[in-house]
């Protein structure tokens, strides 16, 4: 088998390369003109440069490719509309037109925002409606889901689509951010942080990215991933700011979170200048976003591997070099 992976230096996108190489599958790795790839490079035979906003690129990047996993994307609380669409949505309709007719299972990761984060999503399953939320990667996420999905309808791709929840894991950007925010001013509550945090390992999430990609049934469907862990906001904070020797602060209603965030974007983001709350980061921090994870389970015979505890225990030699550079 040969696979395709976009975002291939990334996070997640890391992770996914080094297991599929472990599994015996070839590897070609697409990475930006630059981009560093020191940590990828035993995993992946085949480096391609090039940009996903650049179709020009693009050439010849799926010949002799059986399964194409698409991560790449921003992955951020903030920006301008722009800086996600043009990458999220324009990105991935790039990379559909060069896998068209070439009988390829394009596995779109998307995320659960595009369920439409603002809004208690506990219990929702794949074929409930998402909707806009008005919140620029919500939406890209959510538009560019429709748009993989109408390339599959037109037997253009066999698409896959699966949702991760929150992804945690040494590196991730729920771990990174969340020290820094520690490192300078504060980490408040939201709601006094009684929600679930929703969090999917990137051990775990990898594994059901490949199940998505090889299962011969999950063409054509949606699948929500997150761990089956009991673990709130509140657990999530005190346990990633014991590992700097903080404590999360005050609780914040969620209301006020969410106007706080939209009048810091509304003014901030223009000047390029990184707000001090998102709507998005008051989304995920301020409501239930525990989705239905059934289908994962009984079509891709998907579960948790990773427990909590052994998630927060590799986690916390990466803070400690985190805190030493």
């Amino acid at each position: 088998m040969r696979a395709l992976v976009t975002g291939a230096t990334g996070f997640i996108g890391s992770r996914l390369v080094r297991e599929l190489a472990r599994q015996g599958t070839e590897v070609r790795s697409l990475v930006l003109p630059g981009e560093p790839v020191e940590h990828i490079r035993d995993y992946t035979g085949d480096i391609r440069r090039g940009n996903l906003d650049d179709p020009q690129s693009l050439g010849g990047l799926i010949e002799g490719i059986d399964i194409v996993f698409h991560l790449a994307a921003r992955v951020t609380d903030w920006g301008s509309r722009q800086a996600f669409y043009k990458p999220i949505l324009e990105g991935t309709g790039n990379l559909l037109a060069e896998s068209a007719e070439k009988g390829v299972r394009f596995v779109y990761v998307s995320s659960i925002a595009a369920c439409g984060l603002g809004r208690h999503l506990k219990g929702m399953k794949e074929s409930d409606g998402a909707c806009m939320s008005g919140v620029p990667y919500n939406d890209a996420k959510l538009e560019a889901e429709r748009l993989v999905r109408s390339s599959h309808d037109q037997g253009l791709v066999n698409a896959v689509i699966v949702r991760p929840a929150n992804v945690t894991g040494p590196g991730s950007v729920w771990v990174r951010d969340i020290v820094d925010r520690f490192k300078g001013l504060f980490v408040p509550l939201l709601d006094h942080g009684r929600y679930s945090a929703s969090l999917v390992y990137v051990d775990n999430l990898v594994n059901g990215m490949i199940l998505a990609g090889t299962r011969s049934g999950a063409v054509g469907n949606t699948y929500h991933l997150r761990d089956d862990w009991d673990v709130t906001w509140k657990r999530y904070l005190t346990d990633l700011g014991a590992m700097v020797g903080k404590k999360p602060g005050f609780s914040i209603p969620f209301s006020l979170a969410w106007t706080l965030g939209a009048i810091s974007e509304r003014m901030l983001t223009p000047l390029n200048i990184r707000p001090p709350i998102t709507r998005l980061a008051a989304a995920i921090m301020g409501r239930d976003n525990d989705v239905d994870t059934t289908k994962a389970k009984t079509e891709l015979g998907w579960s948790t591997q990773v427990s909590y505890e052994q998630a927060i225990a590799e986690i916390r030699p990466w803070v400690d070099e985190y805190l030493r550079r």
